[in-house]
């Protein structure tokens, strides 16, 4: 027997990484994918779905030289991208970005938006392009984010970060072009999954996955079945590696392995085989394997099969752990004077050595699986936690100087990799200068405070206070400058939702707004549905902790349901452990108020209030701000949607249909219209735009669409409407400019004559699915020319054929041409399968419909025609 195969399951191989599960069988959004609940059909659908994840991720890392990496997907709602599997950088290191709302000011966000890749060398150009997520990480990184799509569709976003000082030219055309292959081949898996009956939800709650970094084992293991009757053994290629044997070259007798051994252990390795049939087991027998410079020592573990038969307790099943490196590491490391200690990725204490105990006036068991600023008052101050922060996003070390209660001074480095920090602390002198805090300069590269001779240094609080949250102050940052972007109230309410309570531990938010005297609910977010909703309607002098905190302007903060006053009702508390109550209160006066309210107990500290006041006179002022546009946005689209025919006549031979989308983007309305108008000899079908969005845009085009009727319905013939129109226009004088398209079909054939100011060029789609852009003969835009003439088209509109008018902001695309934008609706009304034209409709609103940001307002006309 010169090789055998390794004993028991295939582990991973090395280098590759593998996803925790924190919910085995879930898919990484929480819930799982495809089947009934608990079949083996989506336990399978989930391990893939988790494996592309991983796979791509960890691919990403290696192919650009990163050293973190995050696959976001987007939410069931499409209002959000989720991180859903993340490597060498842990979830707390993201800060506020595990949900990101899709409008965000975030390159992932961005490169989600726009399918496009956002790369940025270094932290000097992210300072300049994405200002916000310059404050909230200031390290000098650079980073890559590309949108992951099947075909047409975005599923979601992938990110790389690298460490980056100034100057970094960060990644070449190849790493580009294959991190976004990467995202490609992940985007078209997932959509193939989902094929197969996976479910995607994603959401706030969702777990993400964690890939650790890859690393070097720093234990080998290996792996055997030892036939105690006979002297075989069946080896894996590690086991024979750790015993100096090329795996080939192994007879499989247990003789060849001990020959490998220090003369004094063969006795002992025969001493385990008894020890074994006797016990059952080993426990961390100690052998001496021969090496190149002497002995090394190994662990061997074993136990003997439970199963029935002698054949089965004469087989020694086990490994052989070689750990002599890391051994004689601790142990060394145990001998030296400096504290030494490792912390995992999100900040947690994995070692800590005995010298690091009397310097820190901690026990090591305190400090095991701890925050050192979760443990340490004295190190509770945020920019200790910072430092951390910034060592791991800029994988640069960095030192530090801190005041150890009462007056001892310790200086702390931290060395970064991939898989966390090694810390070193040395007691150090006072510096010379005065404490303070200095922030570095974003993009420099530097986030320490060199412990030194004349270094400044910051000063802890001189008394122990409950650690402060870093992400928090992070979230105030995030939360201002997305308060500045959000436009509606809805959009204020969803950013207060995503950045408040993640900060402060929250799982419920309401945001009440006053409104004759009285509070009305106008936002509501959390796992409990009916939070508060005793408010709802309740004059402002009804003594409740909603209502009492906004005469007075200062929040209530509720620790705990003793603490609840007796007003409230005692249905208050159901599910509810604390609150806090944020008086919204602008221009002096109250605007609402905002309640936070935690599943469990809540201890709030002197600065959580501070921030959480501060907050609430913030959030008021964007509140009210969004009010004000809301009523005037109301009124505007009001105006317009008065404009435009509420209903289509319903006329012999023909069946017509019409949309309006305003833009997303602007409160501003458009004057794009439609019409419908019967006529005398005849049906005229009409389409427009008047350039500009404001007010005076859509008085513009309610007097054309006025005009056009008038014309119409006295018979003029197309080209003369149209001419006629144009006139009015000039001598209006508004100073805009009109596109138009009029056609008029004749009664009881298959003929219409058209005319074109301007416009985008009809599609007709005929019965066989052919379709084509009409090109019609044209005139100049109305308005520009008051003698302007415009000659009319004959067209042939067969029976079962279809006829699309439209408007620009349906084909025009920011950077690309409109005329590959008119192909591409061309090529989708080839395609569409509806059984209806309002079917056909939605189907060619759809693209539009999930852009979140439209520039433009969109008009659509569809005509099936056939002879009566």
């Amino acid at each position: 027997m010169n090789r055998h195969e390794p004993v028991g399951p295939a582990g991973p191989q090395a280098g590759s990484s593998t996803a925790t599960r924190p919910d085995s069988g879930t898919a990484p959004g929480g819930a799982r994918p495809g089947g009934p609940a608990g079949t083996a059909d989506a336990d399978g659908v989930t391990a893939e779905c988790e494996d592309a994840l991983v796979a791509a991720v960890v691919k990403a890392i290696r192919e650009t030289g990163g050293h973190a990496g995050s696959v976001f997907l987007r939410s069931r709602d499409n209002r959000s991208i989720v991180l859903a599997a993340t490597c060498g950088a842990s979830p707390s290191l993201l800060g506020g970005w595990r949900l990101i709302p899709v409008n965000s000011p975030i390159p992932v966000a961005a490169a989600y938006r726009s399918g496009r890749t956002v790369h940025l060398a270094d932290a000097d150009e992210t300072a300049r392009r994405y200002p916000q997520l310059a404050v909230a990480l200031p390290y000098a990184f650079g980073s890559a984010s590309v949108p992951v799509g099947a075909g047409q569709e975005r599923l979601g976003a992938m990110a790389v970060v690298w460490s980056a000082p100034p100057g970094h030219a960060g990644l070449s055309r190849a790493q580009l072009r294959h991190l976004r292959a990467i995202a490609n081949r992940l985007g078209t898996a997932l959509a193939t999954l989902r094929e197969r009956g996976a479910a995607f939800d994603y959401d706030g709650s969702t777990v993400p996955i964690e890939v650790p970094a890859p690393t070097a084992p720093a234990v080998r293991v290996g792996l055997f079945d030892w036939r105690l009757d006979t002297g075989t053994v069946s080896a894996d290629d590690e086991l024979c590696a750790i015993f100096g044997l090329a795996p080939g070259a192994f007879d499989g007798r247990a003789d060849s392995l001990a020959a490998r051994l220090h003369p004094g252990d063969r006795v002992s390795l025969r001493a385990t085989a008894r020890a074994a049939v006797a016990d059952g087991r080993v426990l961390a027998r100690r052998l001496r394997i021969r090496a190149d410079d002497g002995y090394r020592t190994v662990e061997l573990w074993g136990r003997v099969p439970e199963a029935p038969g002698e054949e089965a307790r004469s087989h020694l099943v086990g490994c052989v752990l070689d750990a002599a490196a890391g051994t004689a590491a601790v142990t060394a490391v145990e001998r030296l004077r400096d504290g030494l200690f490792s912390l995992a990725p999100d900040g947690r204490v994995t070692y800590a050595n005995r010298s690091l105990e009397e310097l820190l006036g901690v026990r090591r068991g305190e400090l095991l699986g701890r925050r050192p600023w979760e443990v340490l008052p004295w190190l509770s101050d945020p920019i200790y936690e910072d430092r951390h922060r910034a060592a791991m996003v800029s994988q640069q070390p960095t030192t530090f100087l801190v005041r150890r209660q009462p007056d001892r001074w310790l200086a702390f480095s931290l060395h970064p990799d991939e898989n966390g920090v090694t810390g070193r602390v040395v007691p150090s002198g006072p510096p010379q200068s005065p404490p303070e805090v200095a922030d570095p300069p974003v993009g420099s590269g530097r986030t320490s405070v060199s412990p030194g001779p004349g270094s400044p240094a910051p000063d802890p609080p001189p008394t122990a206070a409950a650690p402060a949250r870093l992400g928090a102050i992070y979230r105030v940052l995030q939360l201002g400058s997305a308060l500045t972007e959000a436009v509606t109230t809805g959009q204020v309410c969803e950013v207060v939702g995503d950045q408040l309570l993640p900060a402060f531990g929250g799982q419920h938010l309401a945001i009440y707004v006053i409104a004759e005297h009285r509070l009305h609910l106008l936002f509501n977010t959390g796992h409990h549905d009916r939070f508060l909703h005793w408010l709802e309607g309740k004059p402002l002098d009804t003594p409740l902790p909603g209502t009492e905190t906004l005469a007075p302007g200062v929040p209530l903060f509720v620790e705990s349901r003793q603490d609840l006053t007796g007003a409230a009702p005692a249905r208050a508390m159901e599910g509810v452990g604390a609150w806090a109550y944020l008086p919204l209160i602008a221009s002096n006066r109250p605007v609402g108020t905002c309640i936070i309210g935690f599943d469990e107990i809540h201890h709030f500290t002197t600065k959580d209030r501070g921030i959480l006041t501060a907050l609430s006179g913030l959030i008021a002022q964007a509140l009210e701000r969004a009010r004000l546009y809301d009523t005037k946005s109301a009124l505007a689209h009001g105006l317009q949607t008065a404009l435009l025919p509420h209903r289509l006549p319903v006329l012999p031979g023909i069946r017509t249909t019409g949309r309006y989308l305003p833009g997303t983007s602007e409160m501003d309305i458009g004057g794009d219209w439609y019409d419908v108008i019967p006529t005398a000899d005849g049906v005229a079908l009409v389409i427009g735009d008047v350039e500009g969005h404001s007010v005076a845009a859509a008085g513009t085009m309610g007097q054309l669409r006025s005009a056009v009727r008038a014309f119409a319905t006295a018979g003029h013939s197309p080209g003369d409407v149209l001419a006629g129109t144009n006139r009015l226009l000039a001598d209006l004088g508004p100073g805009l400019l009109a596109s138009c398209c009029y056609i008029r079909i004749e009664p009881g054939t298959d003929h219409a004559y058209a005319v074109r100011a301007g416009h985008c060029p009809p599609l007709l789609r005929l019965a066989d699915g052919s379709t084509e852009a009409l090109e019609l003969a044209g005139g100049p835009l109305l308005g520009v020319d008051s003698a302007s003439t415009y000659p009319q088209t004959r067209l042939d509109l067969p029976p079962g054929s279809v006829l699309a008018l439209y408007t620009d902001g349906l084909v025009e695309e920011r950077g690309t041409d409109i005329d590959l934008g008119i192909d591409q609706l061309r090529a989708a009304l080839a395609h569409a399968r509806a059984a209806d034209l309002e079917e056909l409709a939605d189907q060619l609103l759809r693209k539009a419909l999930r852009s979140p940001h439209r520039t433009d307002d969109i008009a659509l006309l569809l005509t099936a025609f056939r002879p009566g």
